[in-house]
């Protein structure tokens, strides 16, 4: 009986996950770190992976409450910005060293490493992320996995 109970339950669980795995792709937002500057009074960086939903977006914003203001950019040292990034359905669109990223002006000087903050992603159609980001200095290694 114990026997027949545990394979039924294994049966149901493992139809339980595989049902998770063949949903519509989410709108979600992970890997959230930002590098402080190495110069006081200099942007701070902000990077994250957004994974694309079941229908394609525009990112037009990305806000902290610990910076007064914020950019978006793409590419490293000759870096321009940018006020949108397409996010393709089902697509992963990462912000990383050397590529897009989010400058963070004007931070609040008591964030310091170890700290987590929170990032607000907007995209056009209304829909918002919150996203937290961990602090790290700016001659850190950046995070595993990011």
């Amino acid at each position: 009986m114990r026997a027949a109970f545990f394979w039924g339950l294994c049966a149901v669980s493992g139809a339980a996950l595989l049902t998770g795995c063949s949903g519509k792709p989410t709108l979600e937002s992970s890997d959230g770190w930002v590098r402080l500057a190495a110069v006081p009074g200099r942007p701070a960086a902000a990077y994250f992976t957004i994974r694309g939903g079941p229908k394609p977006m525009t990112l037009i914003d990305v806000s902290s409450d610990v910076a007064i203001g914020t950019e978006m950019h793409e590419g490293g040292m000759a870096m321009k910005k940018v006020d949108a990034v397409p996010i393709p359905a089902g697509a992963t669109v990462a912000f990383r060293p050397g590529g897009r990223h989010v400058m963070l002006y004007h931070m609040n000087p008591g964030v310091k490493p170890g700290r987590i903050l929170s990032l607000l992603l907007t995209f056009s159609d209304g829909t918002r992320l919150r996203q937290g980001a961990r602090v790290i200095a700016a001659g850190d290694p950046a995070p595993t996995g990011s």
